[in-house]
């Protein structure tokens, strides 16, 4: 199956941001969206928000710190319609700040987001894409994954190692799965706010008001990916803002 016409999509972090453009986006184009986030207000809110405008979207409130959420959201999808098509491995933060900082929550909270709700997010869909012979993952890494600047080490660190799981699992995948990796650079979203240090979040905030591009650049290329024939995976997209070093 091409195109997103019927496709059944799992978003997490799907509640802001690239995960509820994207939700938009696909479910506008016939996808039957199934969304997870932690704030079950705004999904029911997004929900609600395709259905009326014609769409079919479910959710479930799902935290990716927990293996046991992710695979409730993947069984919502499967219990409603049958069959899983597509993963978006969405959700992420970027409280970034100096090493010197010693923010080591935040660190820690990076790891658990970052890394392993992608990690949890692939046990829940793998054996189910075995089974059925088809599927495919869209994990979102960053530029950060490209390249790292001060203050930017343990996001940096962790975007790099969703990178290096989505390519291992490429290789690992066969012929019958498709694995994308999504690397955005500077978008306008709440990302922003997450950052505790005040200099870097001032510095950040004046930087997304000069060039930050609008998450829909995101979710197109996620579309893109997506509507490419069974036999063909893009296996990564850059995209960010020209003005963006």
């Amino acid at each position: 199956m091409s195109g997103t016409e019927g496709k059944v999509v799992v978003i997490t972090g799907a509640s802001s941001g690239i995960g509820e453009t994207t939700a938009l986006l696909l479910a506008e184009r016939g996808a039957k969206v199934v969304l997870g986030a932690r704030g079950s207000d705004r999904l029911a809110a997004l929900a609600a928000r395709i259905a009326d405008a014609g769409g079919e979207a479910a959710y479930a409130r799902t935290d990716v710190r927990r293996r046991d959420d992710l695979s409730n959201l993947v069984k919502v999808a499967c219990q409603r319609h049958g069959r899983l098509d597509v993963l978006v491995n969405n959700a992420g933060i970027g409280p970034i700040s100096p090493l010197d900082d010693l923010r080591v929550e935040e660190w820690e909270e990076m790891i658990d987001i970052n890394i392993k709700g992608v990690l949890y997010g692939i046990a829940a869909a793998l054996p189910i894409f075995r089974k059925q012979g088809f599927g495919h993952f869209v994990n979102t890494a960053s530029t950060a994954g490209h390249k790292t600047v001060p203050n930017q080490s343990v996001y940096s660190g962790t975007k790099f190692a969703v990178r290096a799981i989505s390519e291992g699992l490429r290789q690992e995948a066969g012929d019958k799965l498709r694995v994308t990796i999504i690397s955005p650079g500077f978008v306008r979203t709440d990302f922003v706010e997450a950052v505790t240090n005040p200099e870097l979040r001032a510095q950040l905030a004046e930087s997304r008001e000069k060039f930050a591009i609008s998450p829909d650049a995101i979710a197109r290329a996620i579309a893109f990916a997506i509507e490419q024939p069974a036999d063909i995976d893009v296996n990564e997209i850059v995209i960010r803002p020209t003005a963006q070093g």
